[in-house]
């Protein structure tokens, strides 16, 4: 792995990635900087649990665990199967002990999406179901996308990096295939779509973050139930939390900029499919000096994701 130098988030903590359009309700704009400007473009493959390995900075060993690693008080950090086995239980534990014996080790903290147990060419960790060209022989598969580091030592304490310079290139090993598509994204001038849509912000009363998250569960809640987000809509969500409606409209202005550049993002990696019918996948990851947000399809992949869910729930699936 090349050296450099770490490049710290200091809003991406240990957070979930946010959509464009939610970054904006609270006023801040760097997101409309961050359309017009390159950065590194990952896919986001669908897979679970989620894995976190590499080298313990409290320990300097290896270990496997899921994003519980990070917890504050609850810790779960296996640098063995015993510690697997007092830490887990059930089918997570089994992909653990799989992912202990197979993952290479990594000095440093990685972050990834685990796809499946080798020996079959069709995969659906999830919501969404990946078709590779040819039968995976390697006993697990890991999709990496997200690094760490720690100016303390501990896991607890972790931040996401994002630097070009110090991105390591995951190789496939004789028991791990690792997914890591190729991306970029088709030319296209955003240029005067986001002067407009700083123009507008002028015109907006921003809420308060506590306002931001209740408005973001209530338009969750909204896609989830595959309803329209319209000027309608708008005007109740308005009325409903005693907000200006210019929030919502500039919400769905950044909203309609992010899924015309999902639709130029391309990747080379397996073939996607939600309910039978091909789709682009998740969705993409960009990440430049103005921040690391998420490009997915809410209709799409998250109204499919909800509904999947509560199927689970009730025996369906």
């Amino acid at each position: 792995m090349k050296g450099g130098r770490l490049k710290r988030f200091n809003s991406m903590k240990n957070t979930h990635l946010q959509h464009p359009e939610d970054s904006i309700l609270t006023g801040d704009l760097s997101v409309l900087d961050w359309f017009l400007s390159n950065g590194k473009v990952s896919a986001k493959i669908d897979g679970a649990p989620a894995i976190v390995w590499g080298t313990n900075p409290a320990t300097g060993k290896f270990f496997v665990g899921t994003k519980s690693v990070f917890n504050k008080k609850l810790i779960k950090i296996n640098e063995s199967h015993s510690d697997i086995d007092r830490n887990h239980s059930g089918n997570v534990a089994n992909i653990l002990h799989h992912c202990f014996d197979c993952l290479p080790n990594f000095y440093g903290i990685v972050q990834g999406d685990f796809i499946g147990f080798g020996d079959d060419d069709t995969f659906c960790p999830n919501t969404i179901t990946y078709i590779f060209d040819e039968i995976i022989t390697q006993d697990i598969i890991i999709a990496p996308h997200t690094f760490y580091a720690t100016s303390t030592g501990e896991l607890k304490d972790a931040f996401v990096v994002s630097d070009g310079d110090v991105f390591p290139t995951f190789d496939d090993t004789e028991l791990c295939k690792f997914v890591k598509p190729d991306c970029w994204q088709i030319d296209e001038d955003f240029d005067e779509i986001v002067a407009f849509a700083r123009q507008m912000s002028t015109l907006c009363e921003f809420v308060t973050p506590k306002q931001s998250q209740q408005i973001q569960q209530q338009l969750n809640s909204v896609i989830r139930a595959g309803l329209v987000i319209d000027e309608l809509t708008q005007d109740a969500l308005a009325f409903a939390n005693q907000i200006d409606v210019n929030v919502l409209r500039l919400w769905s202005l950044v909203k309609s900029i992010k899924d015309d550049m999902l639709f130029l993002m391309r990747n080379n990696g397996p073939e996607a499919y939600i309910n039978g019918k091909q789709c682009q996948g998740e969705g993409y990851v960009k990440s430049n000096e103005f921040g690391m947000f998420k490009l997915v399809n809410r209709e799409v992949f998250s109204y499919a994701n909800f509904n999947s869910g509560l199927m689970a729930q009730r025996g369906v699936a």
